[in-house]
């Protein structure tokens, strides 16, 4: 292979015609299926097959010939973001958008090693390795740099004339353009990672802070807020559900509010029940402010993608485990260990704690609860959600709504426990979650083509102040949370919104 040297020219070609034909086939997919037919039809697809390979022989070509062996590891990087989006495209039905590029660079390794499986490998094997085999085993003749300009000028001519050769056609790119973007490798990870980078900067440059609070109750109060993740709603008894998948906390006075998520990912979802106002910009959010303003603030945590926290007690589930090694729960239910004791020994007026979870994130959710919680059989074992059937799945999944409710049941039980504060509980998801749906799995679609399984989300309440009243709300949203804390809490300010408020 290295005596006869390719010119940089076929090997570029080589490489971009096995990324069309080995990335692409859910693009083409998609376009076939949004196309109306015809000989228009056939010109569209005709130009997307030549945009494709110009635009990734151009981007080849150029590593190659300005970076050498440096640009050859670059291409084979692009190969293994190729195989591994297309790993996930296939199997669990994602966009692979700026929000969800966001998620992926938000991924920890705990949550990330969940999606292993022998179809991961055999996508990375076939490729990536074996390719980059080609890359780095294949000899060039790079040529000089009048042939680069000549080849660049040609790959941008064809590209131009692709794009104005279709300029009657661009209405209907734009209509299709986010589902058909997200689906070009490598152009979709790499533009919308720096897309999500930009937009995160000027996010969280500087929040808004918010006005003081103008009068604070004396009375001595303690709120929880439970941040769920991935609960969707018509899984639970309490919405009508077949399944009673909230046996514990079945007697213990819930109020069950209709809900909507603002996001379908964690971090958008966090945001928006901590933030005061639906926003793009980053407010002053909920453990910051009441941290400010007094309040004793606890945040623990085994999830992550909330806003910044500015918080003296911020645990992880990591964290607890070394302050509680007696506790050897290796589920969420470590975000309880000494948490009773904290707030007795609290000598603030007023305790405010979110405890965020992770207990129903896929797709692995058989492994997200203890093994007596597991009354619905048989269960999905596999992090290849489409392999199974959907029962397997569902069951997995209720498994893990039921080992939630266990929890809320034992907080309820705590808070109980302490007569000396009146006591609030909130339970309220990030977002819901696709099972199976029209072939989706888990989240991250966006908003403006989301399913309701990813939208519609639990929103549960308990208190045992049995003079503070709820109101009786058609439907309710996550930025209800922030000012319905402020009024159990007493906090009286200008922030507050009363219409964002479930307690009268």
């Amino acid at each position: 292979m290295r005596h006869f040297p390719a010119s940089l020219t076929r090997y570029a070609l080589a490489l971009a015609i096995f990324t069309v034909a080995a990335f692409h086939i859910p693009f083409f997919r998609h376009l076939v299926g949004s196309l109306e037919g015809g000989f228009n039809g056939v010109v569209l697809f005709v130009s997307a097959v030549l945009l494709l390979l110009a635009l990734d022989f151009l981007l080849y070509y150029l590593l190659a010939f300005l970076l050498r062996g440096v640009g050859k590891g670059l291409i084979c990087f692009t190969l293994f973001g190729d195989a591994v989006m297309l790993y996930f495209v296939n199997h669990y039905e994602v966009l692979v958008t700026d929000d969800m590029m966001g998620n992926v660079l938000r991924t920890q390794w705990t949550e990330a090693s969940g999606f292993f499986s022998l179809s991961f490998v055999l996508y990375v094997l076939a490729l990536c390795v074996l390719p980059s085999l080609y890359v780095f085993g294949r000899n060039v003749s790079y040529g000089s740099w009048k042939q680069l300009l000549s080849r660049a000028g040609v790959s941008l001519a064809l590209v131009l004339g692709v794009a104005f050769g279709n300029m009657k056609n661009w209405p209907w790119i734009d209509r299709n353009a986010t589902e058909l973007g997200s689906l070009l490798m490598p152009w979709s990870y790499t533009v919308n990672t720096f897309r999500y980078l930009g937009a995160e900067k000027r996010r969280n440059a500087r929040a808004i802070p918010l006005p003081d609070a103008t009068a604070i109750s004396s009375s001595r109060d303690v709120c929880i807020l439970v941040i769920g993740e991935s609960a969707r709603r018509d899984h639970l008894a309490y919405y009508g559900y077949g399944r009673n998948t909230n046996p514990y906390t079945a007697g213990d006075g819930m109020k069950a509010y209709v809900a909507e998520s603002s996001a379908t990912y964690t971090a958008a979802g966090v945001k928006a029940i901590l933030e005061p106002v639906d926003a793009p910009e980053l407010h002053e959010i909920l453990p910051n402010y009441l941290y400010r303003m007094g309040a004793d603030v606890i945040w623990r945590t085994s999830n992550w993608g909330e806003p910044p926290v500015h918080i003296d007690k911020y645990f992880t589930d990591t964290q607890l485990r070394e302050l509680h090694p007696e506790v050897t729960d290796p589920y969420d239910g470590i975000l309880l260990a000494g948490l009773k004791e904290e707030i007795l020994s609290s000598s603030a007026d007023k305790v405010f704690v979110v405890l965020h979870t992770n207990t129903n994130h896929g797709p692995a959710y058989n492994t997200k609860y203890p093994p007596q919680f597991e009354v619905f059989t048989p269960v999905c074992s596999t992090v290849e959600m489409a392999k199974v059937s959907q029962e397997e799945l569902f069951n997995a999944y209720d498994n893990s709504l039921v080992y939630t409710d266990f929890l809320l049941h034992e907080l309820i039980g705590m808070l109980r426990d302490i007569p000396q504060r009146r006591s609030c509980l909130l339970y309220v998801s990030d977002h819901g979650e696709s099972l199976g749906e029209n072939n989706l799995y888990m989240h991250g679609v966006p908003m403006s083509m989301a399913p309701r399984e990813q939208i519609e989300i639990p929103f549960l309440v308990w208190t045992d102040d049995a003079a503070l009243k709820l109101k009786e709300l058609p439907a309710v949203g996550q930025h209800h949370v922030f000012h319905s804390v402020l009024r159990f809490l007493g906090v009286e300010t200008p922030a507050f919104d009363e219409s964002k408020c479930i307690f009268e």
